[in-house]
């Protein structure tokens, strides 16, 4: 598994021109409509993006915030040992998760609530890990989103993110922006550049990224890990 420090060394490169990023209206009118099939269609999708964020965060362990829980498809893929706070924006989405804890199958999962990732309602340093899946390209402000997450992870801990990013050439970058001008209302979003995410890190001292690694198969999902640094005494 490839792991890459973003301090020292390694140079930021200039994010790509890309549509907009999405807002709040586009996103939850979307999800509502995705709630009554998201389980069917993008579970089987996003499986291996789920489950590799789901075991680096195990790898923590401990008190676990997942940013954009959705239908609650990850329940199952975290282990006893964390204790599982979800969040979302939507709520038809988060009534599907809710019916997934009602015959008491997933007793790590300790609370859902309805919230924006842009203002966490939760204390500094609340969290071991948050984790993001499939989520931080389709958020208003990306770098706020971020911040959040920064700021309620304890020192030591790791913001986890899985996600599809802009392939930026080749083939593979002309479907995506062919698509990104098709989905916008399903709340999709293709041609998300990795560059945000490096400049994000870059401006930010106390955080580090230890981890980009391509998912198999096909490479279609990154998984990116990173880690809030403890302060030197």
């Amino acid at each position: 598994m490839s792991k890459v420090m973003s301090r020292p060394g390694v140079s930021v490169p200039p994010a790509a021109a890309a549509t907009p990023d999405l807002d709040h209206a586009t996103v939850e009118k979307a999800y509502a409509r995705w709630a009554p099939v998201y389980d069917a269609i993008v579970g089987p999708v996003c499986r291996a993006g789920r489950r590799a964020a789901a075991r680096a965060a195990g790898n923590v362990g401990g008190r676990i915030l997942e940013i954009g829980v959705g239908t609650g498809l990850s329940f199952p893929d975290y282990g006893p040992a964390t204790a599982i706070t979800g969040i979302d924006l939507s709520a038809p989405m988060l009534e599907k998760a809710k019916l997934k804890l009602a015959g008491g199958r997933f007793p790590h999962v300790k609370a859902l609530r309805q919230m924006d990732a842009h203002d966490l309602a939760f204390a500094d340093g609340s969290f071991d890990c948050v984790v993001a899946q499939f989520v931080i390209t389709l958020v208003a402000s990306p770098e706020q989103v971020l911040d959040e997450c920064a700021r309620v992870v304890r020192p030591g801990g790791e913001v986890i993110l899985v996600n599809h990013l802009y392939s930026e050439t080749g083939w593979r970058a002309a479907v995506e922006r062919w698509f990104a001008a098709r989905t916008r209302g399903m709340g999709l979003r293709p041609e998300f550049p990795f560059a945000r995410l490096a400049q994000w890190v870059a401006a930010h001292p106390d955080m580090e990224l230890v981890e980009r690694t391509a998912l198999k198969p096909f490479g279609l999902y990154t998984l990116m890990r990173f880690r809030r640094r403890v302060a030197a005494r």
